[in-house]
């Protein structure tokens, strides 16, 4: 199993629109960079677990606890003219972008970005490193572990 990271602004998809969502499950669509597709398409698995994060934000952080519930599969808005994601340069037959679904598991308190820095167990963690501005980056195992024990 590996752990993950996923950034979301609240105002295009907050915690409490994934709460609202039929069982929960979101497919994350919308990635237009090679490297976070590309976890997605070659190293993210069902039952991987996600960390789910504010970003954008007055506080950004942790707000949630997910899953990963499908494996990557092409991101239909690529296709769609009308998509902010459309791109024409894919076809059905050559698809350049894809998603997973997630699900949410449990909403949790907020553990601000702020908060997060002032461990020295998650120092190395990436979304604290600057310049980092992937909405998609791996979690390493004692981290993940770290974090639980602050929920």
């Amino acid at each position: 199993m590996r752990y993950w990271l996923m950034k979301s602004e609240p105002y295009e998809f907050h915690i409490d629109d994934f709460a609202a969502l039929p069982n929960q499950t979101v497919a994350w669509e919308g990635i237009r960079n090679y490297q976070a597709r590309n976890f997605m398409r070659h190293q993210m698995a069902i039952s991987d677990q996600v960390l789910f994060y504010h970003s954008c934000c007055k506080d950004p952080g942790i707000v949630g606890i997910a899953a990963v519930s499908a494996a990557a599969y092409p991101d239909e808005s690529q296709f769609n003219s009308h998509s902010k994601y459309f791109d024409p340069k894919v076809s059905r037959e050559n698809p350049r972008w894809f998603n997973v679904n997630i699900t949410l598991l449990q909403r949790t308190r907020l553990i601000t970005i702020k908060e997060l820095r002032q461990y020295p167990e998650l120092q190395r963690m990436r979304v604290l490193q600057t310049g980092n501005r992937l909405s998609i980056t791996p979690v390493d195992p004692a981290e993940w572990q770290f974090i639980m024990t602050l929920l």
